[in-house]
Order: structure tokens, then C-alpha cells, then sequence
């Protein structure tokens, strides 16, 4: 009799280690339908010769990054509707918000991922989704939030070929120059044009594509991580940042907190940045209106004497990052672009905006996706 036992609990963990083994490899193929709406907010100029900075900030769901045709079915749209409206030419360059690649993480999961009400249970069910692949990464993850670390880290080969394949794709499909926001990804280099990643540090970059597709330079690293980046990924140096040669002008990237910092301006202007673009994205539903927090966990510039709550969140924006250090900086015109819609329980908030040494002006609120335009 105790053998029989013994043999039939075998049976049925053996059982059910082969159903779970079964249900980590499905992947079901349900795809939901999602808001292809946009339409231009600002147009700043007139056209010309010189071309254009066009910020596309999209509005984005946890379901539309089921995979990375879903993504590029919603981003197409609003290119194509941009183009539709005379806002797309050889010398446009295209800016998207930050972290727009890191979402692909989620790519090809399943519907129960998407379908989660937060972040932390979307990444739980994604962990039990693939355990061994989990467990290898766990044992290589170098941040304090190993989850999130091993999450990246395990996908970040992935990762990088649908970051390009998306971005750099629809760079040639439009003929444009495109800054693809940013992605967080493992040591990443772009070797013989092609974007890889190594064994290091997880890092927060943004890659620009030329309009043939291919990227142009190497990735750039964020150099003031926020509070909640900090636990699982590295800050680059300041001297790490580096401009390159678009149609438009040469052009330099400030990852969202990087726009705070008048060192970033420095370095930007010694190598003779023209253009100036800012991925960026303000995590909570409503903050833009809220008083300011501060640095958020990075140090504060030493030229800045405004205390947190002292201005709104859009006024600090305004006041202490692109919009109000363009003027100093030697650019002649940048962009700040966030990123909109609801990915699980994260929210978000920001108004993008075009500045010149002159003036800025904001997009305004409203549902679907905002076109910001300015023209050079």
C-alpha cells in the first residue's frame, strides 16, 4: 500500500509539473483592438527648407505591446496621419517618448499578462511564464530589484532585434530620421549596425535611425536615473553623451532627467549640437498639475534654488528643463515628448512641447494622441 501511494503522488506531481510545463509554453494568439486616433496639437513655423521636429506622443495600453506588429500597427497610424498632414519630409526628424522600446519586454506573453491590473502582478505572471529562462537570468541580474533586472535581462536579446526591427523599419518605411525613445537593455552596442546586447550593467539608451534604417552612432545612455530606475539601472557619465549628423542638423538626445542638467547642455553644445531631443515619461495620472517632488532621487543642480512644492510639476518642467535651458545652451530649437495612456496601474501625465531660444509652447490635453510639430 505505501508504495502505491508513493507511486501515485509521483503520478500526479509528475502530473502536474508536465500541465505547468505545458502552460508556460502557450501563447495564445487574441489580439485587442486599439485607439488609432491623433491629431497635430502644435505647429509652431512655417515650412522650409530646413526641415522639422515632430514629436509623436502616442497613447499607449498594456495590450499594445502583445507584440511588436501590434505596437507598429498604432505607431504607422500616426505617422501616416502626420504625413497625411504635410508634416513628414526628408529632413523631419521624429521623436518618441521614453521607454517606449522598454515595454516589449511584455512582448508574446500571455493574455493573462496584459489583462493584470498592475505592474508587480504582470511581472509576476511573467516570471511564473518562464521559469528557467527566469531562473538563468536571476543568477546574472546586477540590480537591486533582481525581478525587474531578470526580466530585462532575460529578454534583452529579444528585445533589442524588435527595437530595431520596429523602429528602424518604420524609419525607411517613412523616410525620416527617428529617435526611438528609449529601452532599458544590457550593456548595448550597435556592432557592424546591428544592436546588441552584453552581460553588464542593464542601461537606459535611446537610439536614433537614419531614414534607411540603420541606426545612427551608438546608443545613448541616460545619465541621471530617476528613484524607481535607480534599483536596476546604471548612470553613464556625462562625457558618454554625443550628438550626431542628421539631415535637420546634429542632433542630441537628454533622456527625460537629463534635460534637468546644465551639464548635459555643456557637453551637448562642445560638440556642436543643433537640435536638441528629449524622450521623456511622467509616471501617475494627474501630476503634471501637482507640486513639484524634486529631483526624484538624482542630485539637484547646483544652479537650481527652487525647493520642491514651490512650483507644479509642469512649471518645473517648463522652467527647469528643455524650455527653460535652450536658451543657454548654444541649440537652436529642441523637444520634449511623453509618453501618454495607461500601461497597468503606472499611469501617467506630461504635456509635450517644442522650444526654441524665443519661446515653447505645450500640447493640450485630450484623448488619443498628440502630433507636436515644429518647423526649423
Amino acid at each position: 500500500m505505501p508504495k502505491l501511494l508513493t507511486s501515485l503522488t509521483l503520478t500526479v506531481l509528475l502530473a502536474l509539473l508536465g500541465s505547468y510545463a505545458v502552460w508556460t509554453e502557450m501563447r495564445p494568439a487574441s489580439r485587442y483592438l486599439s485607439d488609432l486616433r491623433s491629431e497635430v496639437a502644435v505647429n509652431l513655423g512655417e515650412p522650409g527648407e530646413r526641415g522639422n521636429l515632430l514629436g509623436i506622443q502616442p497613447e499607449l495600453y498594456a495590450s499594445d505591446y502583445q507584440s511588436p506588429a501590434q505596437l507598429r500597427l498604432k505607431l504607422a497610424a500616426y505617422l501616416a496621419k502626420a504625413h497625411s498632414a504635410g508634416l513628414l519630409n526628408a529632413k523631419t526628424v521624429v521623436v518618441l517618448p521614453e521607454h517606449i522600446g522598454t515595454w516589449l519586454v511584455a512582448s508574446g506573453e500571455k493574455d493573462r499578462i496584459y489583462q493584470a491590473q498592475t505592474v508587480s502582478e504582470a511581472m509576476t505572471w511573467m516570471g511564473l511564464s518562464n521559469p528557467l529562462r527566469l531562473g538563468l537570468a536571476w543568477f546574472a541580474a546586477k540590480g537591486e530589484d533582481r525581478l525587474a533586472d531578470a526580466l530585462l535581462r532575460m529578454k534583452a536579446k529579444r528585445m533589442a532585434k524588435d527595437y530595431q526591427d520596429l523602429f528602424g523599419g518604420l524609419a525607411k518605411e517613412f523616410g525620416v530620421t527617428l529617435v526611438a525613445g528609449s529601452i532599458v537593455l544590457p550593456e548595448p552596442a550597435v556592432q557592424n549596425g546591428v544592436l546588441r546586447v552584453g552581460k553588464g550593467a542593464l542601461y537606459n539608451v535611446s537610439l536614433v535611425f537614419g531614414a534607411d534604417g540603420a541606426p545612427l552612432g551608438q546608443p545613448q545612455r541616460k545619465v541621471f536615473p530617476i528613484r524607481d530606475e535607480q534599483s536596476f539601472t546604471a548612470a553613464a557619465p556625462v562625457s558618454a553623451l554625443h550628438v550626431v549628423d542628421t539631415p535637420a542638423g546634429r542632433l542630441g538626445v537628454l533622456i527625460c532627467a537629463d534635460s534637468w542638467y546644465p551639464a548635459g547642455y555643456a557637453e551637448l553644445s562642445r560638440q556642436g549640437a543643433q537640435l536638441l531631443a528629449v524622450p521623456a515619461f511622467l509616471t501617475g495620472n494627474g501630476n503634471w498639475s501637482k507640486p513639484w517632488g524634486g529631483y526624484n532621487g538624482a542630485p539637484t543642480p547646483a544652479d537650481v534654488q527652487l525647493q520642491p512644492g514651490d512650483l507644479s510639476e509642469g512649471e518645473a518642467w517648463q522652467r527647469l528643463a528643455l524650455a527653460g535651458r535652450l536658451p543657454a545652451s548654444g541649440a537652436q530649437a529642441g523637444i520634449t515628448v511623453f509618453m501618454r495612456g495607461q500601461l497597468w496601474d503606472m499611469g501617467s501625465d506630461g504635456q509635450s512641447l517644442v522650444a526654441t531660444a524665443q519661446q515653447h509652447q505645450m500640447a493640450g490635453d485630450g484623448p488619443g494622441a498628440r502630433l507636436i510639430n515644429l518647423w526649423l
